[in-house]
């Protein structure tokens, strides 16, 4: 199989992902999930993702669809690159396992789908405002708050692109 290859089998929709957790559960894997746009990859999303992949035996990263991001009200110009360059680039990273792609504003659905053990989310926010807290909570499961690099977001980027 083409590395290539690999990266595209990491990207699940939901009847393959609903086989890969079966199987996982079988193995006590240790089920962590985030999400988040990841519009332009930098070092903030990387030591995220690492932390985030460090709680847990299984990566499952949720990326938001591009009428998802457009709903969020990021900017006309966002996303910059599309679902399937954002998931693809994703996956390719060693430490996510898979990827998939939701079209809802939250991933509220996919955490009710996946019932992870860890939902994790950036330190910005609170338990509370963390989508899907109470499904994993519910379940005894954990909400991890991550700290962010400092400096590094998607829209700064942009920002400095566009002054130069």
């Amino acid at each position: 199989m083409q590395k290539l290859d690999v990266i595209k089998s990491r990207i699940v929709n939901g009847e393959i992902l609903s086989q890969l957790l079966h199987q996982l559960r079988l193995k006590s894997q240790k089920i962590v999930f985030t999400n988040g746009c990841f519009d332009i990859l930098h070092l903030g999303h990387v030591d995220y993702l690492s932390k985030a992949a460090d709680c847990g035996d299984v990566l499952i990263v949720g990326v938001n669809s591009d009428a998802s991001v457009k709903r969020l009200g990021k900017g006309d110009s966002r996303p910059i690159q599309d679902e399937h360059s954002r998931s693809t680039i994703i996956a390719s990273l060693h430490f996510v396992d898979f990827v998939v792609v939701f079209d809802e504003d939250t991933p509220y659905e996919l955490i009710k789908f996946i019932q992870p053990d860890v939902l994790v989310k950036g330190a910005d926010y609170t338990v509370e405002q963390v989508a899907g807290h109470e499904i994993v909570l519910a379940r005894g499961g954990e909400v991890k708050l991550i700290e962010l690099v400092k400096g590094y977001s998607t829209s700064s980027i942009e920002k400095k692109i566009k002054s130069s």
